[in-house]
């Protein structure tokens, strides 16, 4: 099946497990002029106009920031942030974990493009620890954090060693940047605000198109000095588009929705660990919920899973999954799940039923 055939057969579907609901562009752009409508929106010029800078604001005021700037990608985002923080501390060394975006994801812009140094620390398979830190015998620049771990099936550190790395980064000068695409579900997780988490990191990026929703768009957030100057390079490396206003607006007009709906979903994934203890074919990362995503790991290869999940949508009308990838084991795949607003509104009898049909199929080709 082309990339075509599986997303006329996942909007055929009546029933979708992961993620938030799907919008038609028609519907979205509805949506987002009837809010510019309700709250009189005027156009940005480069970023500069009350729309941006009132987001800006109230982002930064939830994470205790003194300023935020709204950026297109995280991608540029994030190697601008750690590239001016080594430029401060005269070192071009920054800690990364393995499962770094900035590592798996941005094709070597660190290195190609000559913004810093990278050193890998930890286990590639846990969150990074104090002691993995201290064992660097270099002088670091910066660390960074991704809060949480996408790529390890949404792991946190404990809250008490995610403190104690803040107290050490600030003790040693090591200038601490949070990764925090997922900042709100981390916060959920960790059941405290957002200010709560943030405290302590120097600076911090988050996602507006993830559990946000929005069509796109970041934002860097931090002490006026060093936005002033992030603002400056984002410019340089062609960040700074016309009009920011489409992605702000597409963001902001559901952010408040999506924060207090994510104790909900965190709830729901709660809830759905415990349903899937009784599909013992299913294994899960992490063994216990620390936010409203996971792993879901299936005894059978990547192409048998995909085949699977479109058979029972074809059949039922139900989607699994939007992915499936190869594991290091041989016969296993995993995909991940985000439980978002979908899950929220399927009720308990259709959640099982839907993993009665993956369980059955899983052990039939097993």
């Amino acid at each position: 099946m082309t990339d075509a055939d599986i997303l006329a057969l996942r909007l055929r579907c009546h029933t979708t497990l992961p993620g938030h609901q799907n919008l038609s562009p028609a519907q979205t752009f509805a949506r987002m002029a009837a809010w510019c409508e309700q709250h009189q929106v005027q156009h940005d010029t480069y970023g500069e106009g009350e729309l941006v800078q009132a987001f800006e604001q109230k982002v930064a005021a939830l994470l205790g920031m003194e300023a935020g700037l709204f950026c297109m990608t995280g991608t540029m985002t994030q190697v601008t942030a750690l590239r001016l923080a080594c430029e401060e501390r005269g070192s071009d060394l920054v800690a990364l974990h393995a499962s770094s975006h900035i590592l798996v994801h941005e094709k070597s812009n660190y290195q190609l493009l000559q913004h810093f140094n990278a050193l890998q620390i930890g286990n590639p398979h846990r969150p990074w620890l104090l002691k993995d830190l201290q064992a660097v015998p270099e002088k670091l620049a910066a660390a960074q954090y991704e809060l949480p771990m996408r790529e390890i099936g949404g792991q946190l550190p404990p809250w008490e060693e995610l403190e104690a790395i803040k107290a050490w980064c600030r003790e040693a000068d090591v200038h601490l940047h949070m990764d925090g695409a997922r900042l709100w579900e981390a916060a959920a997780g960790y059941g405290r605000s957002l200010a709560d988490v943030a405290r302590g990191f120097e600076t911090a990026y988050v996602s507006f198109y993830k559990g946000i929703g929005g069509l796109g768009g970041a934002m860097l957030l931090g002490n006026v000095e060093f936005i002033a100057k992030a603002k400056v390079w984002m410019h340089r490396q062609g960040g700074s588009i016309f009009r920011r206003s489409p992605y702000v607006v597409s963001a902001a007009m559901q952010f408040d929705d999506r924060l207090a709906a994510l104790p909900a979903c965190f709830a729901r994934t709660q809830w759905l660990f415990e349903t899937l203890r009784d599909y013992p074919v299913f294994k899960t990362n992490p063994a216990v919920p620390q936010c409203n995503m996971l792993h879901l790991y299936l005894p059978v290869d990547r192409d048998t899973a995909i085949t699977i999940r479109n058979r029972i949508a074809q059949e039922h009308g139900i989607w699994l999954f939007n992915n499936a990838v190869h594991t290091a084991l041989p016969g296993q795949c995993m995909f991940e799940w985000y439980a978002g607003d979908n899950l929220l509104t399927i009720d308990d009898a259709a959640v099982r039923n839907a993993l009665t049909l993956l369980a059955d199929a899983l052990t039939a080709a097993a």
